[in-house]
């Protein structure tokens, strides 16, 4: 018996001008661009008498994929395929930022033109909205809205600016308003500009859902003043220690999430209703973090008592608020009296306030315990879009200087997140899939400009995916 051998050909390799790039985000924004009506939102504002809309869509659409620095997106468009693919000449880095200061210089008008198409585009449901505030970092100092203040990126050595964005609550979950303030502004204050933005599009008795960090009185007030309805968290305040708390019982509470342990009691007032909630959860996490703190406070201060009694220097870090530390005067310790035992019954009699598992809400509605929590997590959803623009779209840190051109990238920034929402939105198949999937989908629909004699072209679509089939395929003439 002989054995058949097959043997491996050798493909000669030709030096050639074809090129191949990603065209599922391109063809993505293309879609979404044209059926917003963008063009007439854009067309308005030019550069030099040059209509800007075909490099706006470029930028989006380099949002979508590779998405560095401008300087990086000028070199990604400026390939004569996707200059073709966009109907653009060549053009100058300089240019890209002239068309962010262009946007962040109009960005009122644009802004209230891309609410209306979408809330005139599609039928919502209901127009409830979450509303919430983040911080992004800035690269040097020399922007106007740069400040230093609460960084949630954990980069307190860094300027930043906020943004406030508002989503239309679930199941849309579609981003419809975004403002910008300065680093240091905290969220009462933003709270204003983000609600005006927003307001006149929402349906009377709409709810409006925030964090505590939002809640004031004036802001509750204007919330009812335009025949709005508010869902919102507050502080415990030793009153609720007095009254609710220590007369909590399990067993006459709500039973409003079994898998959690989460139990609720309300109390209904002319004006608004107060919801008070223990969750075994999160006392059970809460209980955990303070053990951990009792524990390094106790090793802290015999770190202290050990550098006390030998004479040396203090170490170089200790919280000068650990009750076993006195330092008015002079550095001592109360351990020589103290067991370890005792030593931790004063640091948790210290750490633990009896407030542990428990959380509050207010609402101007009359919900019950459990619609009124249902409704206030659902705000998560707005966490996922700003985990979506630090790291999918990736609009932080910014690496723009003016105060118009930041308000422009972040525009671009808000149109590639919305576009994203909206495939969500309009795919049920696509609706719990993450915005890095779907991005990833698009990046990997190719096409290949193959050069051919005579000055003609051929295009090759490869890879694709169910997933961007559905968004693109069906709406492109592929061949």
């Amino acid at each position: 018996m002989t054995t058949r051998q097959t043997s491996l050909r050798t493909r000669s390799i030709k030096p050639n001008d074809n090129i191949s790039f990603p065209i599922g985000t391109i063809l993505a924004v293309q879609q979404y661009y044209e059926r917003l009506g963008l063009p007439a939102i854009f067309g308005r504002h030019k550069r030099r008498g040059r209509d800007i809309n075909a490099l706006v869509a470029a930028l989006v659409s380099y949002r979508l994929t590779e998405n560095q620095s401008v300087t990086k997106a000028a070199d990604w468009i400026n390939r004569d395929a996707v200059l073709d693919t966009f109907n653009l000449e060549g053009f100058e880095q300089r240019t890209l930022y002239r068309v962010l200061e262009i946007i962040g210089e109009n960005r009122d008008e644009i802004m209230a033109g891309i609410q209306d198409i979408v809330f005139s585009l599609f039928d919502f449901e209901h127009t409830n909205v979450n509303m919430d505030w983040t911080s992004f970092v800035l690269y040097g100092t020399q922007c106007p809205l740069g400040r230093y203040g609460y960084s949630r990126d954990h980069r307190p050595d860094k300027q930043q600016i906020t943004l406030g964005v508002s989503e239309l609550a679930h199941p849309i979950n579609l981003p419809v308003g975004m403002t910008v303030r300065a680093g240091n502004v905290n969220d009462q204050v933003h709270f204003n500009d983000t609600f005006e933005q927003i307001k006149d599009r929402l349906r009377k008795g709409s709810l409006v859902v925030f964090d505590q960090g939002a809640n004031r009185k004036d802001n509750l007030d204007c919330i009812e003043h335009h025949k709005l309805n508010y869902v919102t968290a507050r502080q415990i305040n030793k009153s609720d220690e007095q009254t609710w708390i220590k007369d909590f019982d399990k067993t006459k509470a709500e039973l409003v999430d079994a898998d959690r342990g989460v139990y609720g009691v309300k109390r209904t007032y002319p004006s608004r209703t107060t919801y008070l909630y223990f969750s075994e959860q999160l006392y059970m996490q809460q209980m955990s973090s303070k053990r951990r703190k009792v524990e390094r406070l106790l090793d802290e201060a015999l770190q202290v008592q050990r550098s006390i009694d030998t004479n040396r220097g203090l170490p170089k870090r200790y919280q000068i608020n650990n009750p076993l530390i006195d330092c008015q005067y002079s550095y001592q310790t109360k351990l020589a009296q103290l067991s370890d035992d005792e030593a931790r019954a004063i640091l948790q009699q210290a750490s633990i306030t009896g407030r542990e598992g428990f959380f509050c809400l207010v609402s101007s509605e009359d919900l019950t315990a459990k619609e009124a929590l249902i409704v206030y997590r659902q705000k998560d959803s707005l966490e996922k879009i700003f985990h979506s623009f630090k790291n999918e779209i990736d609009i932080s840190p910014l690496r723009v200087w003016t105060e118009e051109s930041i308000y422009g990238a972040l525009i671009i920034g808000f149109i590639a997140q919305l576009f994203i929402s909206l495939i969500r939105f309009e795919h049920q198949e696509l609706k719990h899939t993450s915005p890095k999937f779907i991005k990833l989908s698009l990046m990997n629909l190719t096409v290949t400009v193959e050069y051919m004699s005579a000055g003609s072209q051929r295009h090759i679509y490869s890879n694709f995916s169910p997933a961007a089939e559905v968004i693109v395929a069906q709406n492109h003439p592929f061949g």
